[in-house]
This record gives C-alpha cells, sequence and structure tokens, in this order.
C-alpha cells in the first residue's frame, strides 16, 4: 500500500506543478510584453486541436493517481471520474493574470470617469477624450477605452464602440450614460462625475462587507478550536465527578 500511495503522490504533485506552471503570471504595473523565440510560436501553430492542454494533462495525472490508489475495474472508473471532476474544477478557477486584470480595471474605473468628464468640460468631442484618457491612464483599462475611441474615430456607432467596455464591472452605467448621451445629446461630464462618485462609494461598501464576512469566518476556526477543549477541561471533569458520586 505504501508503494501505491507514493505513487499517487508523485502523480497528484506532478498534475498540480503541471498546472501551476501553465501560464506566467503578468504584474498589473508593467505593460511590456514578453517576447517568445520563433520556435515556441511554430510549435503552438503547429500543435494538433487534439493536443491536451495544461489542465487536461493535470486533470489525467490525477486521475491516474486515482487508478493507482484503488486499483482493478473500480479503479479506472474512479480515475476517469476524478479526471473529469478535476477538469471541470481547473477550468472555473481563474488564472492570476485574468484576476489582476479585471480588478485592476475596476480599481481604475473612477478615474477614467473623472479624466473623460474633465476632458469633456475642456470643450474637447468624444472620441478624443476618451483617447486622451486612454493615453494618460494606461494599464489594462486603457487598452479598453483605447479600442472604443478608435472605433469612434473610424465612425463606428456608439453602442459598437461603447460596447468594448462592457466585461469590466460597474462600466455598464457608464456605457448606459454614454448611450444616452449620444442619443439624447445631452451633457455626459455631469453623469460621468456622478458615477465616479457612486462607483467609489459601492467600492467602499463592498471593503466594508468583506472585512465583515472576514470577522464572521473567523469565528468558526477559533469556535472548532475553544470548544473541544472546553468540553475536555470543563464539562467532562465535572461529567466524570458526579459519575463518580453517583456510582
Amino acid at each position: 500500500m505504501f508503494p501505491q500511495a507514493l505513487a499517487a503522490g508523485c502523480l497528484v504533485g506532478a498534475a498540480l506543478l503541471v498546472v501551476a506552471v501553465g501560464a506566467p503570471a503578468t504584474r498589473p504595473g508593467r505593460r511590456l510584453r514578453r517576447l517568445r523565440p520563433p520556435s515556441e510560436e511554430t510549435a503552438e501553430r503547429t500543435r494538433p486541436s487534439w493536443w491536451p492542454d495544461r489542465i487536461r494533462l493535470g486533470a489525467g495525472l490525477a486521475g491516474l493517481a486515482a487508478v493507482v490508489v484503488v486499483g482493478g475495474p473500480a479503479g479506472l472508473l474512479a480515475g476517469a471520474l476524478t479526471a473529469f471532476a478535476a477538469d471541470r474544477l481547473l477550468r472555473r478557477i481563474e488564472p492570476r493574470a485574468v484576476r489582476d486584470r479585471r480588478l485592476r480595471e475596476t480599481a481604475d474605473l473612477p478615474l477614467a470617469a473623472d479624466l473623460l468628464a474633465a476632458a469633456l468640460r475642456a470643450g474637447a468631442p468624444v472620441d478624443r477624450s476618451v483617447l486622451a484618457v486612454a493615453e494618460a491612464l494606461g494599464g489594462p483599462l486603457a487598452d479598453r477605452l483605447g479600442r472604443v475611441g478608435r472605433t469612434m474615430l473610424l465612425g463606428g456607432e456608439p453602442a459598437e464602440a461603447w460596447s468594448h467596455l462592457l466585461a469590466v464591472s460597474g462600466a455598464d452605467r457608464l456605457v448606459a450614460a454614454a448611450l444616452r448621451s449620444a442619443n439624447s445629446g445631452a451633457a455626459l461630464a455631469g453623469a460621468l462625475t456622478r458615477l465616479a462618485d457612486d462607483l467609489r462609494a459601492d467600492r467602499s461598501t463592498a471593503a466594508e462587507a468583506a472585512a465583515r464576512r472576514a470577522g464572521v469566518l473567523i469565528v468558526l476556526p477559533l469556535g472548532l478550536c475553544f470548544l473541544p477543549a472546553f468540553i475536555l477541561a470543563g464539562l467532562v471533569p465535572v461529567i466524570v465527578a458526579v459519575l463518580g458520586d453517583v456510582l
């Protein structure tokens, strides 16, 4: 049994290593791109579609570990179920680079709204204002704003242009305000200023709620630690003493 457990542990470790080194994490403050050798790009282009990616390979190693531990026909079934479950669970985990990009876009959105409102108040047109804000802001949100401004310069519809921001959390209100302004001709600067204030208030409320949730979650492990000690040190001696007097 020990060799099987050792082999299974090695397979699980290999699966975790394969998944962990899948994609390099990018720091949100840097805009430099890592250049890859031409051989790697050629290998990716010539790789067949049926070739397993890193997540599927890691799930396969986890399933093989289950086969080694269980063994027999039941091991094959357990391995297949383990590989399927591991593949589904690993694909639901958000990569670190994607999470960092999403968080920075959400954090930069109020500042982008303020800068865009200031540019509009200065008399610049919407497309030039968006491009100026994208150039001054930097980061992943600036890339989306750049696509918005370039689409407007090329004559795209407002709905098509502002749709590049819909993937950002909280940007749906900015897009709605921009589309209302484009359809009705109403001033957009005031709506953007109010939106920036609302986004900052929502962010503060979410941070406070997360802090309160953390305080509640901390109680559970403390209770699990103190409850057995209270039972063993407080209740058990009393029960033993009472049973000794009765018996």
